[in-house]
């Protein structure tokens, strides 16, 4: 029964800092494999449910794990296995890329299909294309993926990925690393995590060249060793308070956001009214001068353009709007499961195919919802922090996957919010109600 409570209609002023970014160190930690020799120091690690089952997968393979103070430490050396434990990958769908590190340094992988978010189906025959042409045999067989590279090893290719899919050019830049010649991905994804994975990637000896543009070419090294890295910050988690600050800031500083990153989304929270201070180690955001969002029209699609994963926070923000928007998502077909819940507390959203069309209300109202999948819960969560009396929010499994000490962080910045993670009483409720 762990839930959030909230209590709305409270100013967030001050600062708040950005952890590393989820996305960049689950592919980050599983080409730690690919390290035969020495030790990687990995930094700016986020304390995540998602994290810690990578760590874990990459552990159960037998790497050695030690987690310090913001970060961990891997030691790869020792590889027994090439079959992540059923129970681990079954939770994320991130978990898949170990495939490719343990393909090009062991010749073999079986990995279960994986879990994660029911957000839309997210086949991996993109990642199994990519290595197959690369010389690997791939079969399918009782939920498991058994990937087995050729008695040479891998081979150097040229691979069109038919989408920019980012975990598959996450593994077949992994798996290339190894490879014997030069592998070049057409269409790869331009994610700035990609271009976080090449620079680590690169600091272990590999050669990869072309990261963040659309053509990436890696020309394969015979070994690889461990290295230092510190993960670049996340740009959902920072536009996630971006968008609160927008709503209900009082000039909050997002401390460790790169604008680089999320272009889109400023340039849209801009259109919509917002002032934005982009600033040497962070970014600030002030609220409409008017009090209220102008609504927008936004569409997801691939990176640079804006992000599937601030749909649900921009789509949660334009239901006070002063007007119509609409919300496109062209990524996945099964990602508006938030709007029910927010329907509850109030908002007038009507779903026509792909698009979601908000007509803003005056307000929220305090509700009970639970999080469908990670972003959703983020949603919620700036829903109930603008919304008239008490929000609480359920589901939280979802949103301890990607952000970390989210209630703390809006703590500090003056949310009134609680977590409970048991049958306590709350306090907050208790108030309300006197």
């Amino acid at each position: 029964m762990a839930r959030i409570l909230i209590e709305g209609g409270h100013r967030l002023e001050g600062s708040v800092r950005v952890s590393g970014a989820k996305n960049a160190v689950l592919p980050i930690l599983a080409a730690s494999l690919l390290a035969a020799e020495g030790i990687s120091e990995i930094d700016e690690v986020p304390h995540l449910l998602d994290v810690e089952n990578m760590a874990n997968t990459v552990a159960a393979l037998g790497a050695v794990v030690e987690w310090k103070r913001g970060g961990v430490r891997i030691n790869a050396q020792n590889i027994h296995s090439v079959t992540p434990p059923y129970d681990l990958v079954r939770r994320m769908r991130a978990s898949f890329v170990v495939a490719g590190p343990l393909l090009a340094r062991f010749g073999e992988a079986s990995i279960a299909l994986p879990g994660g978010c029911n957000i839309g189906p997210r086949p991996v025959d993109l990642h199994i294309k990519g290595l197959e042409a690369m010389g690997a045999k791939a079969t399918v067989e009782n939920g498991f993926v058994h990937l087995k590279a050729p008695a040479g090893g891998l081979r150097g290719a040229r691979i069109y990925l038919d989408i920019p899919s980012v975990g598959a050019t996450q593994n077949i830049m992994m798996a290339a690393a190894l490879a014997e010649g030069q592998t070049v991905i057409e269409n790869a994804a331009k994610e700035p995590e990609n271009v976080d994975l090449a620079n680590y990637l690169n600091a272990m000896g590999a050669r990869v060249r072309g990261a963040g543009t659309d053509i990436i070419r890696i020309d394969g090294v015979d070994v690889m060793h461990g290295a230092s890295h510190s993960v670049i910050p996340d740009r959902i988690e920072a536009g996630t308070f971006l968008v609160a600050g927008a709503l209900m800031g009082n000039g909050l500083y997002v401390e460790n956001a790169v604008s680089q990153h999320i272009m889109s989304l400023i340039a849209k929270l801009e259109e919509a009214g917002a002032q934005i201070e982009d600033r040497v180690d962070g970014i600030k955001v002030w609220p409409c001068e008017s009090g209220r969002m102008r609504p927008l029209d936004v569409k997801t699609h691939y990176y640079p353009s804006y992000p599937t994963d601030m749909q649900a926070q921009m789509l949660a923000a334009l239901t006070v709007a002063s007007g119509t928007s609409t919300v496109t998502e062209t990524v996945f077909e099964n990602r508006f499961m938030h709007v029910a819940e927010l329907q509850r507390m109030g908002a007038n959203i009507h779903i026509e195919g792909r698009t979601a069309v908000v007509d803003g209300v005056d307000r929220l109202s305090g509700a009970r919802v639970t999080s469908t999948d990670l972003r959703a819960g983020a949603a919620l969560v700036i829903a109930g922090l603008m919304a008239d009396g008490l929000t609480e929010v359920h589901g939280l499994h979802h949103i301890d996957r990607g952000y970390d000490n989210l209630v703390g962080k809006f703590q500090a910045i003056g949310a009134k919010i609680e977590r409970y993670d048991d049958e306590e009483t709350i306090p907050l409720r208790a108030e309300s109600a006197g």
